[in-house]
């Protein structure tokens, strides 16, 4: 299995389905190794370079556990405090979906989260990987103001569960 096999098979065990391997999430979204390393019938060294490789950082190893930063659909506490998030914030999507984001706002779907990214690069590809893409603006600092909570992942994803429209600026 090659590193970009792994890195998708590691991220549906443990975002989406850990009962696979027999395996409950911890507090903070933890599973130990040696059940994943089993399922995966991978090696800890191979497990070690796609989370040292992986271009969005999507796992955390500590010790002899690992965890998804975020994107679960299976629930959840990853235990990230709430931290007050910048000004601006930004969203990659598609132009199919815009009529519905200009009606519902962003909404996490089957994740828990909507994710959001501190810079529009990294708003665009995240948008392109379903054809051109739209970079939203989200005005964080006010959605702040009026009560929304955001989180940090340790890849540096912003999450929020919710964003209305009314804090998106669409191009």
């Amino acid at each position: 299995m090659n590193d970009e096999q792994l890195s998708r098979r590691l991220s549906y065990l443990l975002r989406h389905a850990p009962q696979k391997a027999g395996l409950t999430l911890e507090p903070g979204g933890w599973a130990p190794l040696a059940p994943v390393l089993a399922h995966l019938n991978v090696t800890r060294a191979q497990v070690e370079r796609v989370v040292a490789t992986n271009n969005k950082q999507r796992f955390t190893l500590n010790g002899e556990r690992i965890r998804a930063n975020q994107g679960h659909s299976v629930e959840v506490d990853l235990r990230l405090p709430l931290t007050v998030p910048p000004a601006r914030l930004y969203h990659g999507t598609h132009p199919g979906v815009l009529a519905a984001i200009q009606h519902e706002g962003l909404r996490p779907m089957q994740r828990h989260h909507v994710h959001l990214s501190s810079d529009p690069e990294t708003a665009r590809q995240v948008g392109a990987r379903r054809g051109t893409p739209v970079i939203l603006t989200v005005q964080s600092g006010a959605m702040y103001d009026a009560g929304h909570s955001f989180y940090r992942s340790d890849n540096g994803v912003w999450l929020t569960e919710a964003v209305p429209p009314e804090f998106l600026n669409f191009p």
